[in-house]
């Protein structure tokens, strides 16, 4: 498989912006509020992971929502072709035929497409420049099978209607697909927000309660309470509540960004579109945890 097919992400100029921008309040914080207000210095982490991160989501939104409609506008091209085809006009005839037509963004390929055919360029190779450059795996299987058709000297129409039946189908899937796992999707978000509450009243209720009775102890009781209040730390001293919460941030990523990517696998089949759901996820950790020490911290 072609490794941009994997990996399809051009750094652009508001990318390179979004990241100095994000820098820039780091390090400023770092120097000037990090000892003075470790709260607000890490709240200004979380906005300065959002100005870098947001032009990254956006981008790979686009790009989602780009892929969705070259292959929902090759759907119409097959169609189209199937019927120039049925006419008695050559394949090639009919993609340089084509070429005028409005196709959304799918329209630049098909008119390299039609140009390469019109130069003499073999039709096969033609049509694995077009798969190549349009990046999408439904158009590839399409195209290959259409070239091969092409080359095999068949029943030509009868294949590319039988192309344009198996886009049109799983164009349908895809869409019952989405529509029966959005429940699924809310669903997850739900419950990562329920994690988050209870990440919350861990910290600000009863983790203070539990050091509140550790330190009510005796000092001869001090082992027997760590395993409930949080355990034994340096040379015996018992761990605070701030100490103990301290890994509650990092359980919260975590868990956001993996839940993120189980979304996009389920929804949308791919796992670099659950990158969408991890930056939403993490955002939303990262904000209301940060944000509730800073106020109620």
């Amino acid at each position: 498989m072609d490794i941009r097919r994997l990996i399809r992400f051009r750094i652009r100029k508001i990318h390179i912006i979004g990241v100095i921008i994000a820098l820039a309040i780091i390090i400023l914080s770092a120097i000037f509020i990090r000892v003075s207000s470790p709260n607000l210095f890490y709240f200004l982490l979380g906005i300065a992971f959002i100005i870098a991160g947001a032009p990254f989501f956006v981008s790979l939104i686009i790009e989602s929502n780009v892929v969705r409609e070259k292959d929902e506008m090759f759907l119409e091209f097959s169609r189209n072709l199937v019927e120039s085809v049925r006419t008695g006009t050559p394949i090639s005839k009919s993609i340089i035929n084509l070429k005028s037509k409005d196709f959304g963004s799918l329209s630049p390929y098909i008119e390299k497409l039609a140009n390469q055919i019109s130069i003499g360029i073999p039709l096969k190779i033609a049509l694995e420049t077009f798969s190549r450059d349009a990046l999408s795996p439904t158009i590839t299987r399409a195209v290959t099978i259409i070239s091969e058709a092409e080359k095999a000297g068949g029943e030509i129409e009868n294949i590319l209607e039988s192309v344009a039946s198996s886009v049109s189908q799983i164009e349908k899937l895809k869409k019952e697909r989405r529509a029966t796992m959005s429940s699924l999707v809310v669903q997850g978000y739900i419950i990562f927000l329920i994690f988050i509450v209870i990440m919350l009243v861990m910290q600000f209720k009863i983790l203070p309660i539990a050091s509140g009775l550790s330190e009510g102890m005796g000092q001869a009781d001090t082992s027997a309470i760590g395993g409930i209040g949080g355990g034994i730390i340096g040379g015996g001293e018992l761990a605070s509540a701030d100490e103990m919460a301290r890994p509650f941030l990092w359980l919260l990523l975590v868990q956001g960004f993996f839940v993120g990517l189980v979304i996009g696998k389920i929804s949308e089949g791919e796992v670099k579109y659950g990158l969408k759901h991890s930056f939403v996820l993490l955002v939303l950790a990262l904000m209301i945890y940060t944000g509730s020490k800073l106020f109620l911290g």
